[in-house]
C-alpha cells in the first residue's frame, strides 16, 4: 500500500517567513564590533583592541579586510531599516577609519583610539530603541554599592 505524500512545504514556508529576528541582526552586529574593535584587553591597562588594530599592520591590504568586515555592519544596518543619513554617518565613520588607518604608524595608533565599529553598533541599538523596535537593555530598580548598603 502506498502511503500518501506529505508535503514539507508549509513548515518550511513558516519557517522561512518566522526568519532571523531583529535580535539576531544586532547581536551578529554587536559580535563584529567587539570582535573588530574590542576584542582583547592591554594588560596593565583599561584600554581594549580588536583585530582592526592588527589587520592595520599588514600595509594597504590589512585596512581593505578591516574596510569590507566593518561594512558588514553597514549591511546588516541597511536591511534593520536604518534611515539613510544614519548610514552615511556609518559610512563616515568607516571611511575615517580606513583613510587615516591608512597612514603608516599614526593610523595603527588611531585604530587603537578611535573604533568605528563600536560607534557604529551604538548608531544601531540607539535607533532601534528609540524606535521601539527594540528593548533597552536596563535593568529596572535600584542599584547599591555593596560598601554602601545598610545594615
Amino acid at each position: 500500500m502506498l502511503m500518501p505524500r506529505v508535503h514539507p512545504t508549509p513548515v518550511f514556508d513558516a519557517i522561512k517567513a518566522a526568519g532571523p529576528t531583529r535580535a539576531d541582526a544586532v547581536m551578529r552586529i554587536s559580535t563584529i564590533a567587539r570582535l573588530m574593535d574590542s576584542a582583547v584587553t592591554i594588560p596593565g591597562t583599561n584600554r581594549t583592541v580588536g583585530i582592526d588594530a592588527v589587520l592595520g599592520l599588514v600595509p594597504v591590504v590589512g585596512d581593505l579586510v578591516s574596510a569590507a568586515l566593518s561594512s558588514y555592519i553597514i549591511w546588516e544596518a541597511r536591511q534593520l531599516g536604518l534611515p539613510a543619513w544614519k548610514i552615511a554617518r556609518m559610512v563616515g565613520n568607516v571611511a575615517v577609519d580606513t583613510a587615516i588607518g591608512a597612514v603608516p604608524f599614526v593610523g595603527d595608533l588611531f585604530d587603537v583610539a578611535f573604533k568605528a565599529n563600536m560607534r557604529n553598533l551604538r548608531i544601531v541599538v540607539d535607533h532601534l530603541e528609540g524606535t521601539g523596535q527594540m528593548r533597552p537593555q536596563v535593568i529596572d530598580g535600584e542599584a547599591v554599592r555593596l560598601d554602601e548598603r545598610r545594615r
